[in-house]
């Protein structure tokens, strides 16, 4: 493998067209606190990782550009190897999401409704890897988006592809795949016995296939598959499913959602209610999902 992705094919890209509006500020800050040190890094307004495309290591850089496109930069040691990299580097800001049908659909809800009015542009979460987020959402369950960060970048130190040359970019290492963690040992790095041993049936699960995560499975499908390993759960596979641009997708396990509508009813709220309560917001429960996590103050409940 070529190590070093500043040679040929430097710097090619171009413009990333979406239908506006797009709350970038908002979800850079999602993808900044979440960012996996040494593989992705977020400065200078800008979102970089490191990637492999066609066996070989590269570096891609997302910025805005205008009120209806973002700047790709793509470093890659072949100029070719971008063909496959645009429809991946749209889908980490879902830029090709549904937003307009998804706002109009939740407008009229009580709770949905005042939160789509005030960011309108605001889109799921996306991702470049679906084995990496998953591995990191797993390392996040019951444990602090920071404390996360920090376990999943030494998962990558240790087992990941060192990528020499890309310090000045915060970049070091390429994410280890699923076939390297289903051997892996991930001992000593501060994970409980519990959290290993399931990124290790992870991807053991994603690398024989018995997980597709190449988005042919419906909704369903992918989430029966995903909390079917041992370990795994509703929450790790919706959320997941959510990552991937699943629109419906809707951990309704999640702290910060029971949270956010908790302050919007005055009272708690377990996973079963907030699955009720999201069911009106079908097919677009992954928005909801998002709005409720990033919402700047509690959520005001009209009805």
């Amino acid at each position: 493998m070529n190590a070093d992705p500043s040679g040929a094919g430097r710097g090619p890209g171009g413009r990333l067209p979406f239908r506006p509006p797009l709350e970038w500020d908002a979800m850079l800050a999602y993808l900044r606190a979440r960012a996996i040190a040494g593989v992705e890094s977020v400065a200078g307004g800008a979102y970089r990782r490191t990637v492999c495309v066609d066996g070989d290591p590269g570096v891609l850089e997302l910025a805005p550009g205008g009120p209806d496109h973002l700047i790709l930069r793509a470093h890659l040691p072949h100029r070719e190897g971008l063909i496959h990299v645009v429809p991946r580097a749209r889908r980490i800001f879902a830029l090709d999401a549904d937003v307009a049908s998804a706002n109009r659909h939740l407008d009229a809800d009580p709770v949905a409704g005042r939160l789509v009015r005030a960011r309108p542009g605001l889109r799921p979460p996306g991702l470049w890897d679906p084995f990496e987020t998953g591995v990191r959402a797993i390392v996040g369950q019951q444990v602090s988006v920071a404390g996360a960060g920090t376990l999943t970048a030494r998962i990558a130190a240790r087992h990941g592809t060192p990528v020499p040359g890309l310090e000045s970019m915060g970049l070091t290492h390429l994410f280890p795949p699923a076939e390297v963690l289903a051997e892996a040992d991930l001992g000593g790095l501060g994970l409980t016995t519990s959290r290993a041993a399931a990124i290790g049936a992870f991807a053991r699960a994603v690398a024989e296939g018995a997980v597709r995560l190449d988005r042919g499975s419906p909704l369903d499908e992918l989430v029966e598959s995903i909390a079917a390993v041992p370990g795994l759960g509703p929450w790790t596979a919706h959320y997941l499913a959510l990552r991937m641009g699943e629109p419906d997708a809707f951990p309704a396990a999640d702290l910060g959602v029971r949270r956010a509508l908790a302050a919007a009813l005055d009272r708690p709220v377990t996973a079963r209610e907030a699955a009720a309560l999201a069911e009106p917001w079908r097919p677009w429960r992954a928005h909801v999902a998002i709005h409720l996590w990033l919402a700047p103050g509690p959520v005001i409940l009209t009805r």
